[in-house]
């Protein structure tokens, strides 16, 4: 893995994740333009409204059912979670524009943003 500075670092996370605020601001400025994929395995007892459901290791099976006219914003359970990364990587390889919501359904639901009952929650 090559080097990187810590500054190229930091410019390349701030390309790789958006926030709560920043996905409740693109709803509100442009939402069509943009595709919540929650990559969560597993029972999830809520969910962000509107997102399309692809748990992580189907990602490349089922890649043929998202947009590639859209950006996709990745969300998995928590700050710790690599899910959303793990399953960015082959989305990104294959030409689409994906970003991380950084923090996952926990920052999203410590907000106070709305969801929704998912599946076996």
């Amino acid at each position: 893995m090559p080097d990187i500075s810590p500054l190229d670092f930091f410019r390349a996370k701030l390309e790789a994740y958006i926030s709560p605020v920043g996905v409740e601001a693109m709803q509100k400025q442009a939402p069509g333009r943009f595709l919540l994929v929650d990559v969560r395995i597993g029972p999830v007892p809520t969910r962000i409204p509107g997102s399309v459901r692809i748990p992580q290791p189907e990602i490349i099976s089922r890649m043929g059912e998202l947009p590639k006219d859209k950006l996709l914003i990745l969300y998995c359970w928590e700050t710790w979670c690599s899910l959303a990364t793990k399953a960015a990587v082959p989305i990104l390889e294959a030409g689409y524009q994906v970003k991380e919501l950084f923090g996952g359904i926990a920052a999203w639901e410590a907000m106070n943003m709305p969801t929704e009952k998912g599946e076996g929650g």
